[in-house]
């Protein structure tokens, strides 16, 4: 444990930079701690405040627009690769695109206060076409606040992070062994969140070639799309109808609760679309059924889409 103080010592504003850096690029590494850690010994003198905020701000900012140029040049691909790789269960494509479209770059302010939601928002930022003087405004503002209230927190409690780590000191390396668990627990911990939350959505799903099969017997189904109006610019499933936030609350369609019903979405696993199939399910409508790999599968498949 020792070992790791004399780095933090050392080399505590590289040591941000990486820690800050590598977990906005999207590693399960919690920055947060270390800036906390810093922040309470920043009585020592090593560093000032301001030099430790401008560090930590460079680095979010540095991962952020990484994320900000993929967006603009891969779109939707982009934010549903972080979406399936994220280990955070709330962190859906839908959700961010729901967040960031109803209050614009200002959501950034609070964006790595939000599991999940700082990378996506970014990549979405460039993907819209947020004007990129704009977006780094308030991300370098929202990575202010984040950074800067950890580093207050040491600050303000630095006599009882001092003593934590001296106890932490003294333990030696078993000390560094109950980081690397409190570490591995967080990972451990978020990973079963999400392999639970996917867990609950299992259900059985409808393959594109079989939509598309029902869609010419003559009897389609219902199907209803339930993208945000950003992700439904690149058309719809012919036929599909739209449910709105609002909708989806009220989960009220028009059709019989025996009628096949066929959601879709645009997020992995299937996610958004999972939802509310159960909660239609739960509703009474017995056949209702995600499709299996989304608008992307559809369009893959060399399928139609309605771009009206």
């Amino acid at each position: 444990m020792g070992f790791l103080l004399e780095l933090i010592e050392q080399y505590g504003l590289l040591f941000v930079f990486a820690n800050v850096l590598l977990e906005q690029l999207g590693a399960p590494i919690p920055a947060y701690p270390t800036l906390v850690i810093t922040g309470a010994l920043l009585g020592r003198g090593e560093y000032s405040a301001p030099m430790l905020l401008f560090v930590a701000v460079l680095a979010a900012l540095i991962a952020d627009f990484a994320w900000y140029l993929a967006g603009r040049r891969y779109g939707a691909r982009v934010m549903a690769r972080l979406c399936r790789i994220s280990l955070s269960p709330d962190s859906c494509v839908r959700q961010t695109e729901s967040i960031y479209l109803r209050f614009g770059p200002a959501s950034l302010l609070v964006a790595k206060f939000i599991p999940g939601f700082a990378s996506v928002a970014s990549a979405l930022a460039g993907a819209i076409g947020t004007r990129s003087v704009k977006f780094i405004f308030f991300d370098a503002l929202g990575a202010a606040l984040w950074s800067g209230s950890a580093i207050f927190l040491g600050s303000l409690f630095s006599s009882a992070v001092s003593d934590l780590l001296d106890i932490l000191a003294s333990l030696g390396k078993w000390g560094l062994v109950l980081v690397a668990v409190a570490l591995a627990i967080y990972i451990a911990r978020k990973w079963w969140q999400r392999h639970s939350f996917l867990k609950d959505l299992r259900m059985a799903r409808i393959s594109v070639d079989e939509l598309d099969q029902l869609l010419k017997q003559g009897n389609p189904p219902t199907i209803i799309d339930v993208r945000s109006d950003f992700a439904q610019q690149g058309g719809r499933i012919p036929g599909a109808m739209v449910l709105s936030d609002e909708d989806i609350s009220a989960l009220v369609i028009n059709t019989e609760t025996d009628s096949e019903v066929i959601v879709y979405c645009a997020c992995p696993n299937e996610v958004s679309a999972a939802r509310i199939a159960r909660k239609l399910m739960q509703r009474g409508y017995t056949r209702v059924r995600p499709l299996t790999g989304g608008i992307e599968a559809w369009v893959a498949a060399g399928f139609s889409v309605d771009r009206h």
